[in-house]
């Protein structure tokens, strides 16, 4: 059996992401904050057949990223990481000359530090695996220069330019990361109270991107959801 891990897996795209690589014969290591929503997804995924860890904890702590990879490693190894896990730094988002900088650092160590960390405890189970593939969940924010955004775009900025990096350091990887647009989350709730997400994708309807990315394996690189087979240079 195939074996990933998926953090922030408690709620929205992490959660919808666990219940399909189940469904598809994939066991999981999952991780979130939150213990009852973890246990939750867990579930969920178990009844569709997968064998499934649920570690509760918070991955800026390097023991926690430890046992995490301690457990895929009893699974039989490591197939998929996907770094998930984010947060915004201050809710609702409030412009760069608001940005409080303690939540901005908290940011950095979440959406940055805790991936760079978590893989590198993955690495030697990622490069033993037939196909080990990392995807790293990037945003608009990213690239483009939205209003409020600049502190989470920023983080998500890094991660993108690390997992580029990282796809020429590990060529023998499958690196991805992906934005997969606007989700009806309560993360994007938070960040703009005051927007109206009903014609937002749900975190189900997107997941068939990154399904697609792990069927067809195309190159290292970003993709963008719903359409993740064309990469954006």
């Amino acid at each position: 059996m195939a074996v990933a891990i998926v953090t922030g897996a408690s709620r929205g795209l992490g959660r919808a992401l666990a219940s399909a690589l189940a469904g598809r014969g994939w066991d999981l290591v999952l991780d979130a904050r939150t213990a009852d929503g973890l246990e939750e997804s867990a579930e969920a995924a178990r009844a569709r057949g997968a064998r499934v860890v649920a570690r509760a904890g918070d991955v800026t702590d390097a023991a926690h990223r430890r046992e995490l990879v301690a457990a895929a490693r009893e699974l039989g190894g490591l197939d998929l990481l996907v770094n998930n896990a984010a947060i915004l730094g201050v809710e609702p988002l409030v412009p760069l000359g608001d940005q409080p900088l303690d939540g901005f650092r908290a940011a950095l160590e979440v959406n940055v530090v805790a991936p760079l960390g978590l893989l590198q405890e993955a690495l030697p189970l990622l490069r033993a695996a037939p196909a080990g593939a990392v995807i790293g969940l990037s945003s608009d924010a990213a690239v483009t220069a939205y209003r409020t955004w600049g502190g989470y775009g920023a983080t998500k900025a890094a991660l993108d330019l690390m997992s580029a990096v990282l796809a020429v350091e590990e060529p023998g990887l499958r690196v991805w990361w992906v934005d997969p647009g606007s989700m009806r989350t309560d993360m994007l709730a938070a960040a703009e109270p005051d927007e109206d997400l009903s014609g937002a994708n749900t975190p189900a309807e997107v997941v068939p991107a990154f399904l697609r990315l792990l069927d067809e394996r195309p190159a290292s690189g970003r993709y963008t959801a719903p359409e993740p087979a064309e990469a954006v240079r």
